[in-house]
């Protein structure tokens, strides 16, 4: 009997592992909006559809992903970033399936998206710039994104 139950344990630490081994193989994709066209942010910017055309064409490497807007913390790579009528629409994986942020994540606890620029072309007006080139940095999976509207909306 010991002797059953001693082969059960070992198989069962052998199948967690191998549970464990499966699991860190897989990515976590994510899809959503890190920017919306003619809506203003937090800080009063607007962005015009196709400020992001001359970026996203030039760009060779793919953009990373990270965590709140930490370079020290890349999470994963965006896989897809591109403009259609509502903004700017981008399709990411994360490559650590255990980590903190697939957890927020899945957890419903963080779902912003946001990016890192520079303005290229913009113009003042009374209620903030209005964006019309921007060189893209980043995007990154945030709490709190300055557009309200720019969120993950399906994780798979």
């Amino acid at each position: 009997m010991g002797r059953a139950r001693g082969a059960g344990a070992a198989a069962d630490r052998h199948c967690r592992a191998a549970r464990r081994v499966r699991a860190a193989a897989v990515t976590v994709r994510l899809a959503g909006y890190a920017a919306l066209f003619d809506v203003a942010d937090a800080a009063g910017d607007t962005i015009r559809k196709g400020a992001f055309t001359r970026t996203l064409a030039d760009r060779r490497e793919p953009l990373p992903l990270f965590w709140q807007h930490r370079p020290e913390q890349q999470i994963g790579t965006v896989e897809l970033a591109e403009e259609d009528d509502k903004g700017l629409r981008v399709i990411a994986r994360i490559d650590n399936p255990s980590s903190r942020a697939v957890s927020e994540l899945l957890g419903k606890r963080v779902n912003g998206l946001s990016f890192g620029y520079r303005a290229r072309g913009y113009r003042r007006t009374l209620d903030g710039r209005v964006l019309e080139d921007i060189d893209l940095f980043e995007v990154s999976l945030v709490t709190q994104p300055l557009q309200p509207g720019a969120r993950v909306h399906f994780v798979a």
